[in-house]
């Protein structure tokens, strides 16, 4: 379990413990709450002592719409 740590830099060094990227934790339904296997039901943004990070349960972000060029925006 060591690689599952916080201070894994695979995503940067200042990520908030945060249940929803948690081993213990997994999504409801909805998607509003964690179900938690140490604490039950708990908000996504709650952590607890016994926190474990996951970076697997990372979800990106999505990247800025690029603007479109054509070719007359190449040329000289």
């Amino acid at each position: 379990m060591g690689f599952f740590k916080s201070k894994n830099k695979l995503f940067g060094n200042n990520i908030q413990p945060a249940c929803e990227y948690c081993v213990n934790g997994s999504r409801s339904r909805d998607n509003a709450m964690v179900l938690c296997n140490k604490k039950g039901v708990v908000s996504p943004f709650y952590s607890c002592n016994k926190y474990v990070y996951m970076p697997t349960k990372r979800i990106p972000k999505r990247r800025p719409n690029l603007p479109e060029y054509t070719a007359d925006d190449f040329k000289l």
